[in-house]
């Protein structure tokens, strides 16, 4: 079944703040569901993405490709990345959503996940100020295979803890989990079992509580532009 673009009911500005912990179970969802397309330990190839596999996950899932070294752009993105931004974000870069300062190290990250491969999960916080209260995320990122065979796609998630406020909301970096995986014949298949060593994990401050942030530009958001509604698109499963 082609994979698809989605968004397929309403969204509320308030992010699960009472139970966080239920909506970051979604990131555990989407990779259970990726791991359990890995045949023989090998990536899952693209056009394997049933979007009913994740029908929980989905305003929260996207499809990346790489398009340069360090750098993807969204294919396909739900609904919930909409809301975020103020537009649909597909066509953007991933970098999209931080703040100048983690982009580098978001860079890296995505390098590994298609060089490696890698599995990349950060913790996010939000920037704050007037009509932009707390907001914290955390985004998983995992490698798929294109129709060549080649990794340059990944299939992602972004599930987010507290109210969403005024759009556009950018994101700091407080954490990176950065996870080698192997890949091929004889490869470990489930990733639970990958040594803890080889994990990579790099803490990072957080935003300061006080500091009011300013970090729209660039992102051409149209004053008085609202969310459209809710659709669902079938992409072809060349795409």
């Amino acid at each position: 079944m082609a994979f698809s673009s989605w968004g397929t009911g309403p969204f509320s500005d308030d992010l699960d703040q009472r139970d966080g912990g239920r909506r970051f179970a979604l990131l555990a969802q989407v990779r259970a569901y990726w791991q359990g397309l890995r045949q023989d330990g090998a990536l899952p190839a693209r056009n394997t993405i049933d979007p009913r596999g994740i029908a929980e996950a989905l305003e929260s899932t996207f499809l990346l490709e790489r398009v340069a070294k360090g750098v993807a752009r969204f294919r396909i993105a739900g609904m919930h990345l909409h809301d975020l931004i103020g537009m649909d974000v597909r066509g953007m870069p991933l970098s999209t959503l931080f703040d100048p300062a983690g982009r580098n190290r978001l860079s890296e990250g995505l390098e590994a996940v298609f060089t490696t491969p890698a599995v990349l999960e950060i913790w996010l916080e939000a920037e704050r100020g007037l009509g932009r209260p707390r907001l914290e995320g955390r985004i998983l990122v995992l490698p798929l295979s294109d129709a060549q065979g080649q990794t340059t796609l990944a299939l992602g998630c972004l599930a987010m803890s507290g109210a969403l406020g005024r759009a556009p909301r950018r994101f700091a970096m407080t954490g990176l989990l950065r996870e080698p995986i192997s890949i091929g014949a004889g490869a470990i298949a489930a990733l639970a079992d990958t040594p803890e060593s080889s994990a990579t994990f790099t803490p990072l401050p957080s935003l300061p509580k006080t500091r009011l942030l300013h970090l729209a530009e660039g992102l051409h958001f149209a004053k008085g532009s609202r969310r459209t509604k809710p659709y669902l698109r079938l992409v072809h499963s060349r795409d």
